[in-house]
């Protein structure tokens, strides 16, 4: 799935019929607005919980008669709170409302009959002028669509420590073969050139490295058909990944993301490859961006935005569907993006929030995301580009891939 950078800023939404707002019945607000509402998430971490906090504070405040129940589970990329969600779904136990990414990744869930859709309330809340068209795009199937976006992320970026490349005269690397270069210089000094996780963070890392090496078009076509998995630039890629890797710790993962950032700042390794999300976690950690960590767009990739999306949905048979209505509302909306975006270290997905609250990375990520030259392409890792059959076989593949380094039975797997 690629998007253009007309298609994904053009204001307005897609021509699609709108529906009315379903009625209301069973356990629902009362008529003093009093209710309760369970939302799922997999926000529980650093640099992940304080954005949900600003996001509930502002929605207690709008809403002050519904109480929140915050059913966040942790889990790096919401790899543990998925498994959780999916035996709740299945034994008829939706949450109020769950987190998912926008794209492919809620394939599963709408086949199976779990979710409502919700174009009725963006009729209602006019969220089609005020989301960019290609992000309205992503987030619809057949025509309905079935949640609403709180953020925009980049997964693209090679997160480093300053003093620990300036002590080598190094500079981050234009390309993942320059990048392999540095390690040399930085092993003689006890450094590590790339701090790593677990099997996901491997996933993106392989998404960076493939989107760096075969460009916008070349990685889009891995999920459209256009690229060939067999050929001869996808497999010097994925030769290419397993070098990057044994320059890692990946032997000795970190157990999330987190704790391989740390690395970083202790001056252990010079790099690691994370979602803009890392910049919300650094920050709590008194780090002041450009002086205690700094980043660029990962190897190759610059001037492409790899996004994802942060979104709620509305489950079937939500306990609290009228408060489930006013969380979406919440999410979709101006206050809501800009008290939770500035926390979480993403930018709204709304195209109308105020600039001015987004300072430091943030600052830069609005600039480059809002610019009309920026290519736009989408996260494997995170949902947009591949549903969850093929992103469970290609997770798969992965881990044996790491192993064995076989790039043709991996590149098999990964075709689908």
């Amino acid at each position: 799935m690629g998007y253009s950078r007309r298609s994904l800023l053009a204001a307005g939404g897609l021509a699609l019929l709108g529906l009315p707002a379903c009625s209301v019945t069973g356990d629902e607000l009362a008529d003093d607005g009093s209710g309760k509402v369970e939302v799922f998430s997999w926000w529980a971490g650093p640099g992940e919980k304080e954005g949900l906090e600003a996001l509930v504070a502002d929605f207690r405040q709008r809403n002050p008669g519904i109480e929140f129940d915050n059913a966040a589970v942790a889990g790096g990329a919401g790899t543990v709170a998925r498994t959780v969600l999916a035996t709740r779904l299945e034994n008829d136990d939706p949450p109020d409302s769950y987190q998912v990414h926008a794209g492919l990744e809620l394939d599963n869930d709408i086949g199976a009959g779990y979710l409502e859709d919700v174009r009725y309330l963006y009729d209602q809340q006019r969220w089609r002028d005020r989301l960019p068209k290609g992000l309205v795009e992503a987030l619809t199937f057949d025509g309905r669509i079935y949640s609403v976006p709180v953020n925009i992320h980049r997964a693209n970026l090679l997160w480093y420590n300053p003093a620990v490349l300036a002590a080598q005269n190094l500079t981050p690397a234009g390309s993942w073969s320059q990048f392999l270069t540095q390690a040399a210089a930085l092993q003689a000094e006890g450094v590590l050139l790339l701090s790593i996780g677990p099997t996901w963070t491997q996933k993106h890392l392989l998404e960076c490295v493939l989107l760096g090496e075969l460009g916008a078009d070349g990685y889009t076509g891995l999920w459209n058909g256009a690229t060939d998995w067999a050929g001869a630039p996808v497999q010097q890629a994925l030769t290419l990944f397993i070098k990057v890797l044994e320059q890692s710790d990946v032997v000795a993962a970190a157990g999330d993301w987190q704790p391989a950032l740390d690395k970083v700042v202790a001056g252990a390794a010079a790099y690691n490859v994370m979602g803009d999300w890392a910049d919300a976690y650094l920050r709590t950690k008194g780090l002041v961006f450009q002086q205690g960590y700094s980043v660029v767009a990962s190897p190759g990739s610059a001037r492409v935005y790899d996004f994802l999306s942060d979104s709620f949905t509305l489950p079937r048979g939500a306990p609290h569907r009228r408060a489930a209505e006013q969380w979406l509302i919440e999410c979709g909306s101006v206050s809501g993006q800009d008290a939770f975006n500035p926390q979480k270290g993403s930018v709204p997905a709304r195209l109308d929030t105020d600039k001015s609250k987004y300072t430091g990375y943030l600052a830069q990520a609005i600039a480059e995301w809002t610019d009309s030259s920026t290519r736009v392409v989408g996260s494997l890792t995170h949902g947009v580009v591949a549903g969850t059959v093929r992103s469970a076989a290609i997770d798969a593949a992965l881990t044996l891939f790491v192993q064995d380094k076989d790039t043709v039975k991996f590149a098999a797997a990964a075709a689908g």
